[in-house]
């Protein structure tokens, strides 16, 4: 089954992908991976602000990182790579928190249940997630990919 029509199997709608805020491309291909860049959480095309632990809970966390990770998608789509997906090797995640808030990882699996949901097994990766102070655009969440691609 393609990719596609995975996402339209399970109702889900790639948002458009979005620019670059800064000087940097969107995707790099270099030796067979797809390094994309960090994606902001986009929701009905506005950035997720805030901070997890004052701003927003865990679980609004979790869906910005799902957002984040629909815009992966989205970078993928538009540069023509979604059905060369070979599998997700590594997420990076950053989670603008309070200095107390110590549930990153479960803010991150937004993004890292959405690969597995579309991908499957090849879908599972290697991460990190990171609580910071601030990120770009006051962002609550970012998160960046590695991917390998077919030939």
């Amino acid at each position: 089954m393609s990719i596609s029509a995975r996402l339209e199997e399970l109702g889900i709608a790639l948002p458009e992908a979005a620019a670059p805020v800064a000087s940097y491309k969107p995707i790099v291909v270099h030796g067979g991976l797809a390094y994309i860049s960090g994606q902001l959480p986009f929701v009905q095309g506005k950035i997720v602000t805030g901070k997890l632990g004052a701003d927003l809970d865990c679980e609004e966390g979790r869906k910005a990182a799902r957002a984040c990770g629909l815009m992966i998608l989205a970078q993928l789509a538009a540069a023509d790579l979604l059905e060369r997906v070979e599998c997700v090797v590594r997420l990076g995640g950053f989670v603008a928190s309070t200095p107390d808030f110590t549930e990153q990882p479960q803010v991150v699996n937004g993004a890292s249940d959405l690969m597995y949901e579309v991908f499957g097994d090849c879908g599972r990766h290697a991460r990190a997630a990171v609580g910071v102070p601030v990120l770009p655009l006051d962002a609550a969440v970012e998160v960046d990919a590695i991917i390998a691609l077919e030939n």
